[in-house]
């Protein structure tokens, strides 16, 4: 199988230079061709020797997804990409512009099979794990066309990352790594939807990445008619999990919780949500749904958001209200790829 030139660590690329017979120093010239200079062209690789370039092209291949569509906010602070791998298969990765920098939102599956009542992404099924390349590919697809710096990378696109365990992992350290993104561990997060032995399996990685647990609920009843997956594990033991990262990790854990109208949004959901945490050191991320033709469920009204959040906060939570960006194009996971499906 031909060695893919994208998605390596410059040991990795330096041994496959290597075996080549090449002298060492030409991994680093092409792993900068890449990563910084963002040239896929071999032929356009003038400090390689032509003879090696000569080699590079018929033993390796360089995959590199092509965009689709791209849209961008009215405010400017959000744009969406939908990429084609070269399976054909249709990704969507969203840059949100913040005054602290920009933050790349990517996607570890095609479609995803955890069945989110609030998704369109998961509507479709789970079509395969994404490699990670791919993943990577996404960051570099603004970096490329945008030219920007990337300040912090969130794993919420379509998909489950702990079901991607492997490939996720070796994302997260591609992102780190200094001859490519040379981004903070601290600046990473990992959003899940309770998968409680691979919470466990990334607690003891001792990575200090955020973890993001999508919990929704207060109780099961409600967290299993949100969450079909949450079925497999019961909300005290994700609950139990959590606690356990933070003890490993020192990384305080992240709950979002998506707030629905007359379905999770009451006064009593929220006292029964601070019973249900106790005394655990975490902040509570609350996120308004963004309802769709797709998506036929509803906000609470502004007063009720605040009656939620200040609740929590009289109980000591740390809590803010995640700020909405990109409704207008479609920014929620799923829904571009819907659209340009249907349009095509």
């Amino acid at each position: 199988m031909p060695f893919n030139l994208w998605g390596h660590t410059l040991p990795e690329m330096e041994k496959w230079v290597l075996d080549q017979n090449f002298p060492r120093f030409r991994a680093k010239q092409i792993q900068d061709y890449l990563y910084k200079r963002h040239i896929f062209d071999i032929d356009a690789m003038k400090q390689l020797p032509e003879t090696m370039r000569a080699s590079i092209k018929s033993e390796t291949i360089l995959e590199k997804p092509v965009i689709m569509s791209s849209i961008q906010s009215n405010d400017g602070n959000t744009t969406k990409i939908l990429l084609k791998l070269a399976d054909g298969s249709l990704i969507e990765t969203v840059c949100m512009h913040h005054n602290y920098g920009n933050s790349i939102c990517v996607s570890t599956q095609v479609g995803c099979s955890m069945g989110c009542i609030f998704c369109a992404s998961t509507r479709n099924g789970l079509e395969r794990n994404l490699t990670a390349g791919e993943i990577l590919a996404q960051v570099y697809a603004f970096k490329e066309i945008m030219d920007i710096p990337v300040h912090s990378i969130v794993l919420m696109g379509s998909g489950e990352p702990l079901t991607n365990y492997e490939e996720v992992l070796r994302f997260i350290h591609l992102c780190n790594d200094p001859g490519l993104l040379n981004i903070s561990f601290r600046n990473i997060t990992l959003s899940t939807c309770g998968i409680v032995p691979q919470i466990y399996r990334l607690a003891d990685e001792k990575l200090p990445i955020t973890l993001a647990i999508s919990l929704h609920a207060p109780n099961d009843r409600i967290r299993n008619e949100i969450l079909p997956v949450s079925r497999h594990f019961k909300i005290e033991d994700v609950i139990k999990a959590a606690g356990y990262y933070f003890k490993t990790t020192g990384r305080r854990v992240t709950f979002e919780y998506i707030l629905i109208r007359n379905i999770n949004a009451s006064i009593e959901n929220a006292e029964e949500l601070c019973r249900l945490v106790g005394k655990m050191n975490c902040h509570f991320n609350l996120i308004p749904i963004n309802g769709t033709e797709h998506i036929q469920l509803f906000p609470p009204t502004p007063n009720e958001i605040r009656d939620f959040q200040s609740l929590l906060e009289k109980h000591g939570k740390s809590t803010t209200v995640r700020k909405q960006m990109g409704d207008e194009i479609q920014a929620a996971c799923g829904q571009l790829k819907r659209r340009y499906m249907a349009n095509k």
